[in-house]
């Protein structure tokens, strides 16, 4: 039979930064944007089975500007099959594309207050997602192993390293207009990931993805984004609530760029790479209550790109989270930013709280 699930999930922050730029400090679309108070995501959920064949997903995210303006988005909204042999499952709609863990994930499942810098660098604030369709195939394994093709637009404020949004600014140029001539004009992200039970009480997961597409630097413009990741838990076998566990999340990723001569800004062609990645660590020591630290770190431009945004970045961040039950959270989580276009290092405390009314479905391991 035809069901709806429908839910609100809230996630707010408070907090302060010795940045006087705090935009320019957390790059993500849901970071907090300001000292004080911040309506980092408030997303309606609307998500059931269309008949014995397809299941569908809305994501409706609400956002509060600094300035006090309300934004609606349309985040996601697509349908995944539900019986097709052979281990294969077809998406299509809109909806992040599969590319390592934290890119497909919403931030209310995030184990810190904002993203990881690597992902805002090359993926923008608000992810990498898009218009399109995706294959993937449950390989015939004695272990977890998928297999995902996903083939999506390639131009809007989602798609940050590709062809963005015409007149905005990549690599240090003005993207032009670029249209849809071939499949070369389209994304291509292709992934795999395996899991492993290493023991009853620890399982490794690990994945790779690539997003290639044209970019918005002119006709001939290509990017290509790599990424590793990994996921390792430990449960205790006398875990209560699923405590204690210990949990440790990493990914890397290159990116390497072609950009396209452009005549009018008398700017050459240039090639250039850079990289980033994060390794975060979480201890669930006792029922509702965990620690953490992230590194991050983005770096590695070999090129001559013109755009500060491209400097190298370090950042430090441990955390405390409270679940007083399975629908609020607290957090706590102190940032240590250092990079070379900053005039000073920077200091950041945000608090943050979540709540969850209605039913929402699991998140994927």
């Amino acid at each position: 039979k035809n069901f709806l699930n429908l839910s609100l999930d809230g996630l707010f922050a408070a907090g302060a930064s010795t940045a006087t730029d705090v935009p320019a400090l957390e790059p993500g679309g849901h970071d907090p944007a300001q000292r004080g108070f911040t309506v980092q995501n408030v997303e309606v959920v609307f998500e059931g089975a269309v008949d014995p064949y397809f299941r569908g997903q809305a994501n409706v995210i609400l956002q509060i500007s600094p300035e006090g303006e309300t934004v609606v988005e349309l985040e996601e909204v697509y349908a995944t099959t539900t019986s097709l042999p052979g281990g294969l499952q077809v998406k299509a709609g809109q909806f992040f594309t599969e590319f390592g863990r934290l890119n497909p994930s919403h931030p209310h499942s995030w184990d810190f207050v904002d993203q990881p810098l690597v992902n805002g660098r090359f993926f923008g604030g608000d992810g990498l997602r898009s218009v399109g369709g995706r294959i993937s195939w449950l390989l015939p394994t004695d272990f977890y192993s998928e297999a995902f093709l996903g083939i999506q637009n390639s131009q809007g404020e989602t798609l940050t390293s590709f062809r963005s949004v015409p007149g905005e600014t990549l690599f240090g140029r003005e993207i032009v207009e670029r249209e849809v001539t071939s499949f070369d004009d389209l994304l291509l992200a292709p992934r795999y990931t395996a899991s492993f039970d290493l023991t009853d009480t620890q399982t490794l997961l690990v994945g790779a993805s690539a997003a290639l597409g044209p970019n918005g630097t002119g006709a001939s413009g290509e990017t290509r984004v790599y990424g590793l990741d990994g996921f390792w838990k430990w449960k205790s076998p006398t875990a209560f609530k699923g405590f204690p566990f210990v949990k440790l999340q990493g990914e890397v990723m290159y990116r390497d760029v072609q950009a396209d001569a452009v005549p009018e800004d008398d700017l050459a062609a240039a090639a250039f790479e850079d990289w980033g990645g994060y390794l975060q660590l979480n201890w669930g020591y006792r029922p509702g209550q965990v620690v953490g630290l992230r590194i991050d770190r983005v770096d590695g431009d070999t090129g001559d790109p013109g755009d500060p945004a491209l400097a190298s970045r370090l950042r430090l961040s441990p955390v405390w989270t409270w679940f007083p039950t399975e629908y609020s959270k607290l957090r706590l989580q102190y940032n240590f930013d250092q990079g070379d276009a900053f005039e000073r290092d920077e200091h950041s405390l945000w608090l943050q709280l979540e709540f969850l009314l209605g039913a929402h479905a699991a998140h994927k391991f």
